[in-house]
């Protein structure tokens, strides 16, 4: 059949549209369709980004993308001891999303790209043999109509909706899930860190956290566990809603409680581990839509962009023979297993550990690292750090084993 454009991505996050200029630089025809009136609103994430992420994209990122240059993290326990770490590595931005998203779709623009805005994806298209060969969609509510492409990219975010009438199991379990509430707040003094504050009472399963930004404003947000609000139980905590967290959090704390809010939002994100799957025939799925996300702390920004890359190479070589079978495009699938994928599957179990951690353990945890143990935990270099806090506190060998092969740390 003839097609309109050789790809068509739906949606024009970071994932979408960084797929979409590497596609489209490589001679594709990308089409990017959004159902946003607007790219990059509404924002719905703390918009933090490590400036490492942009250098291995080549890029350089614009001033007017950025609220702020932040240099680390602070990271606090329950008892309000707090390490901070602080290197090359840790400096980043605290984003103006709607900016920074609106910037990638230029580029692919930039680059040959076309894209669609408030144009909404509700049908895919298959040929007699089943397979994906369009979308039907609507712009602006009004008369539907298809566009048809040998390949359609689902960067659809959370809601993948697509994504699975093309068969990719994409429902998310809410243990799987945190559900989180954001404030951007005003005034509020930093230190040009983003804190993370832990504690089952604070954030049971999660965290509460404050991302600085420009002129003494702040994100402040709260992430727990999604099975909380569903009434089970988590960390010794029955039941609970974060917007109810977070307000008891900000009216105990000496800056936010005399604070004014500017925004407010709520929503959900991954924390769990990817979809079983990312490839069939003709068709993708591409950060968040297939679960790419940090299970520690739910972003998912340069993870996105990443995967973005990765795919968008694989289809090169896909288009360049015509040949957009799974066999194909599996090549990205295993790029990110054994790649990308290990990262966050250490990340994932680091956070099923800390889970099971009372406030007292968390406490100790705190006592005992150090900032210079942050970044081997961090890169699943778990054998170490193991080993001092088990020193301390013996009776934690049980959880803590599932984080060294052995089941002993050396």
């Amino acid at each position: 059949m003839k097609y309109d454009h050789d790809v068509i991505v739906i949606g024009g996050g970071p994932a979408g549209s960084t797929f979409a200029r590497v596609a489209a630089a490589g001679g594709m025809d990308v089409l990017i369709i959004d159902k946003r009136k607007e790219i990059g609103v509404p924002v719905r994430c703390g918009e933090g980004l490590g400036k490492g992420e942009i250098i291995k994209q080549d890029l350089d990122l614009p001033r007017q993308c950025y609220s702020i240059e932040v240099e680390g993290a602070k990271v606090v326990a329950p008892n309000g001891k707090s390490i901070v770490w602080k290197n090359e590595g840790t400096r980043g931005w605290v984003l103006e999303r709607k900016f920074f998203d609106k910037w990638l779709c230029e580029l692919a623009v930039e680059k040959g790209a076309k894209v669609h805005t408030y144009t909404r994806a509700f049908e895919v298209l298959k040929d007699e043999k089943g397979k994906p060969n369009g979308v039907k969609v609507s712009h602006g509510g009004r008369e539907a109509y298809d566009i048809h492409a040998p390949l359609i990219v689902s960067a659809e975010g959370m809601e993948s909706m697509m994504a699975r009438q093309m068969g990719f199991k994409t429902v998310h379990a809410l243990y799987d899930v945190d559900t989180c509430y954001e404030y951007e707040m005003k005034p509020y003094d930093h230190e040009n860190l983003i804190e993370l504050y832990f504690g089952n009472k604070i954030a049971p399963r999660g965290y509460v956290w404050i991302f600085p930004k420009a002129d003494r404003k702040a994100n402040v947000g709260i992430g727990i566990g999604g099975l909380l609000t569903n009434g089970e139980k988590l960390g010794g905590i029955k039941g609970a809603q974060p917007k109810t967290l977070l307000d008891a959090y900000i009216k105990n704390d000496k800056q936010l409680k005399e604070a004014s809010t500017l925004l407010d939002f709520g929503g959900v994100i991954s924390v769990g581990a990817p979809i079983d799957e990312f490839v069939k025939d003709n068709c993708m799925i591409i950060g968040t839509a297939a679960k790419q996300v940090d299970p520690i702390h739910g972003g998912g920004i340069g993870i996105a962009m990443e995967t973005g890359v990765m795919a968008a190479n694989v289809v090169l070589k896909a288009h360049a023979k015509k040949d957009y079978t799974k066999a194909m495009l599996y090549e990205y699938e295993k790029q990110w297993r054994t790649g990308l994928g290990k990262d966050m599957a250490n990340r994932l179990l680091l956070r099923k550990v800390l889970e099971k951690f009372s406030d007292d353990d968390l406490n100790h945890i705190f006592n005992t690292l150090t900032d210079a143990d942050l970044p081997n935990v961090m890169d699943g270099r778990f054998a170490g750090p193991v080993a001092k806090v088990l020193t301390g506190r013996p009776q934690l060998l049980g959880i803590l084993s599932a984080l060294v092969p052995s089941g002993k740390p050396k």
